[in-house]
């Protein structure tokens, strides 16, 4: 069960990664346009050149913002499939109008000759196009090869994927008539309670999202609070400046201190209390995660680096988050992000409407930095924890090779090498950052093999599951695995 939700947690990134887009479009569109989207404001004229570019941008992100369950809907169901076709994409797609249209509010009204429930008014959320996306896939898995007698053999194996599908969502549709109301109702009261704890509330949402990384779990967290499942909607709401000025956005404003500040200060900390002999070996490893993180906000390559070196680590940073997301909102900041909270969404998110006060987050995030300096420079030589370069073995040798030098193929090899050769490897896919692979016999595995690679660090979720942290170019080395399998 675990591996199946790992696996959906890789596949939301596909929809996902369409989000950057959103915010380098609406975020250069706020720039150009800033009454845009408010209306006029002093000292600035609707209309002229700048602002017809800019209101054009701002839509054409909205696009993709305020249509995200479509994207999740077929990005589930292509990232679920076997093999990613794209006819799982069109069967979650199909399964997706299905549900959609059979329990929109005038069809159910239809139905039962009364108003419908308010929760049907949000049947087009993230959620439905999850469930639509999980039904295509099993679907697709199922019946691709699918055949039918002569007379029927043009419907025979992925043509008859998506007529399946449709029956199936018939009867998804009946059952969440029944379950819809309540599930949305209990995620609203979720939503409410958070909501009414204020900051402390942004605080516990932002521990549990760090804990739950390391099981690739934090992102159907994510869909009750960034998106439109539980009505909060804190990220289409702060992007679309349909939210309130000055609460919209406390689901993502915590984000960027300790993302920008606070988890490269704790590279620093782990590169200072390194062995002398092996600071030359994590240098490459730490800077690129830190610069990665500050920019970016990809955090993995850090996290992924010392969570299971030292999980009482790990758990130290989840509670520094958590702190630093519930004092950053009880602050008059607020701040949004399409992608995470680096500093390229900071700068594009503070001439959106909604944003209030953002540029107050870099002195926070200096000070953020330094605690986590600190807590972390004490915790790791207090505790004799072996984070990156304090591992016990003083004799490894230097990293043959380093990804900063973009030598994927040898990468690719080391780490094949190192797995057991391609004999012992049974399937490989990748996220964001890691290669997952499942392999045959776990005794093969080398691990000091695999890290001479220069990889970020490797995990075993289970006894014949491998993922190996690569960072955010993983995508090119396993390019060049896939060649070699």
């Amino acid at each position: 069960m675990m591996k199946y939700f790992q696996r959906l947690g890789k596949s939301l990134m596909l929809p996902v990664a369409c989000l950057p887009v959103c915010g380098i479009l609406m975020g250069i569109g706020y720039i150009l346009a800033p009454a845009a989207m408010a209306g006029e404001v002093q000292g600035y004229t609707v209309g002229g050149a700048a602002y017809t570019i800019g209101f054009f941008l701002i839509k054409a992100g909205d696009a993709l913002i305020s249509n995200m369950a479509w994207l999740f809907a077929i990005g589930v169901a292509v990232g679920m499939s076997d093999d990613g076709d794209g006819t799982a994409g069109l069967a979650g797609l199909v399964s997706f109008l299905m549900i959609t249209t059979l329990l929109s509010s005038n069809v159910v009204a239809g139905l039962t000759g009364k108003e419908a429930d308010p929760a049907f008014g949000k049947i087009v959320n993230q959620f439905i196009g999850i469930v639509a996306g999980l039904i295509g896939s099993t679907c697709y898995n199922k019946f691709k090869g699918t055949k039918l007698p002569d007379a029927l053999s043009f419907f025979s194996g992925k043509r008859a994927v998506a007529i399946v599908t449709a029956a199936v969502s018939i009867g998804a549709s009946a059952v969440l008539f029944v379950i819809w109301p309540v599930v949305y109702g209990v995620l609203v009261g979720i939503g409410k309670i958070f909501l009414g704890w204020g900051a402390v509330g942004a605080g516990v949402y932002a521990f549990f999202n760090r804990l739950l990384i390391p099981f690739g779990l934090h992102h159907a967290l994510n869909s009750v609070f960034w998106f439109d499942v539980a009505d909060i909607n804190d990220l289409g709401n702060f992007w679309g400046n349909t939210g309130v000025f000055g609460e919209t956005g406390m689901y993502m404003t915590g984000f960027f201190p300790f993302m920008m500040f606070g988890l490269p200060a704790a590279c620093l900390a782990m590169y200072h209390t390194a062995k002398q002999g092996k600071k030359k070996e994590v240098y490459g490893l730490l800077a690129s995660a830190a610069f990665c993180s500050f920019f970016t906000g990809v955090t993995e390559p850090i996290e992924f680096s010392f969570m299971f070196l030292a999980p009482g680590l790990y758990v130290v940073h989840a509670l520094l988050a958590g702190i630093t997301a519930g004092i950053t909102v009880a602050f008059p900041i607020r701040a949004g992000f399409s992608f995470s909270g680096g500093a390229i969404d900071l700068g594009l998110s503070s001439f959106t409407p909604l944003a209030q006060n953002p540029w107050f987050l870099i002195p926070i995030g200096i000070v953020v930095g330094v605690i986590y300096y600190v807590v972390f420079r004490v915790v790791i030589t207090a505790c004799r924890l072996k984070t990156p370069g304090r591992e016990d073995d003083d004799t490894a040798s230097e990293m043959k090779v380093t990804l900063a030098n973009n030598n994927y193929t040898e990468v690719a090899g080391i780490i094949l090498e190192g797995l057991g050769g391609k004999a012992n490897v049974k399937s490989l896919d990748n996220c964001i950052t890691r290669l997952r692979l499942e392999i045959n016999d776990y005794t093969k595995v080398d691990e000091k093999k695999i890290k001479s690679a220069g990889v970020a660090g490797i995990m075993r979720p289970g006894k014949t599951s491998v993922q190996v942290i690569i960072g955010t170019k993983v995508q090119f080395v396993a390019d060049e695995m896939k060649k070699m399998l």
